[in-house]
């Protein structure tokens, strides 16, 4: 399968994702960044998962807009580069405020008490 036919493929299954769902492309780039992240950062919960999350969302949005100006290069209708920017910012918005205020959202874990003595398994 050639790149040309990955790309048209891509793109007449984001427009049956449109026409099943009634939403507007900008809607569709926001659940599917917001739906990626929050994936990627529920499988991967450890210390840099919210940095993983957000790259994660990157790649998918720079390869979903590499795939539509692909698409549009082979039917000689190129869209300006404003409107490919725009569908990047709009997919990765909601997941950079989310990579910011992480920290906060994510629970403080207490250490443990160095004076706390260690009573092992519990035995019934």
């Amino acid at each position: 399968m050639t790149l040309i036919e990955i790309a048209s493929l891509f793109e007449a299954r984001k427009l049956s994702v449109l026409e099943a769902t009634g939403l507007g492309k900008d809607a569709l780039h926001i659940y599917f960044g917001m739906t990626l992240f929050l994936t990627a950062r529920l499988a991967w919960r450890g210390r840099g998962g919210w940095v993983a999350a957000w790259l994660a969302v990157l790649v998918m949005a720079c390869g979903g807009e590499w795939l539509d100006l692909t698409a549009e290069y082979s039917r000689s209708t190129i869209q300006p580069d404003a409107a490919h920017w725009h569908d990047i910012w709009n997919t990765m918005f909601w997941p950079t405020v989310l990579l910011f205020v992480g920290r906060w959202l994510q629970p403080q874990r207490a250490a443990p008490a160095a004076d706390a003595p260690n009573r092992g398994p519990i035995e019934i």
